[in-house]
């Protein structure tokens, strides 16, 4: 699972996105201009860009040269109907990893985005570790103190969001869009319950649960996991 946010003003090209790599428990953020996406990539530690290249406000080329300029590291994949290889040098050059030109093939997105992840070494999966607790990413396994305890596909899902981003707080409205983002049924009142449910299987102690309370922010992996 990987943290994505995707650039891109065409509201149904986004839903499509989101649906494409949601299969694979990615994470996908969306901004649809170019002067919100800058602020939004410095601000969070991404995995992977996936940038239009037309876009109001700013264009994606100098969203990429800015965010290179200012130190971003995260692979960008550059998404745009331009399909010269005049266009595709200027996109690479200010600072793209890939290129790929509308309209695509979901597999083909899917493929490109799997090889962008496989290239930074932050990215690739690793067994993480809080407290007695082990997730295994490739697996899809959980295990506390050594011995494995089954989780639902959301469970898992927050428990790794957690344990992946240790030290930032997810509001609950942060883990209803990131979690539950193709499901409309979902409420704030599913990530509390799912919340109670979690700490029911990974906590060994109540009072001092893995994932803490921040009162009146969110929730986040307890700072005392380590």
């Amino acid at each position: 699972m990987a943290k994505i946010v995707v650039v891109e003003d065409d509201k149904d090209l986004v839903t499509l996105i989101k649906g494409i790599l949601s299969v694979e428990r990615h994470m996908i953020d969306s901004v649809n201009n170019g002067h919100e996406a800058l602020t939004i990539m410095q601000m969070h530690p991404y995995d992977l860009v996936i940038l239009d290249w037309m876009l109001p406000g700013k264009p994606g080329t100098d969203i990429c040269k800015e965010y290179r300029a200012r130190g971003g590291a995260a692979p960008i994949l550059m998404l745009t109907a331009k399909n010269t290889i005049e266009d595709k040098e200027q996109g690479l050059d200010a600072g793209a990893d890939d290129y790929l030109t509308k309209p695509f093939h979901p597999k083909e997105l899917s493929a490109r985005v799997r090889a962008l992840l496989r290239r930074p070494q932050a990215v690739v999966a690793k067994t993480l570790k809080a407290a007695n607790i082990e997730l295994d990413p490739n697996l899809v396994k959980v295990f506390k103190s050594e011995k494995e305890i089954h989780l639902l596909p959301k469970e898992f899902a927050l428990l790794e969001l957690f344990m992946r981003y240790p030290t930032q707080v997810f509001s609950a409205d942060a883990l209803l869009d990131r979690v539950w983002n193709s499901d409309s049924s979902a409420s704030l009142d599913t990530v509390r319950t799912y919340i109670k449910t979690l700490r029911r299987k990974v906590d060994t102690d109540s009072k001092n649960s893995l994932i803490r309370t921040v009162h009146g922010v969110g929730y986040s992996l307890s700072d005392k996991s380590e």
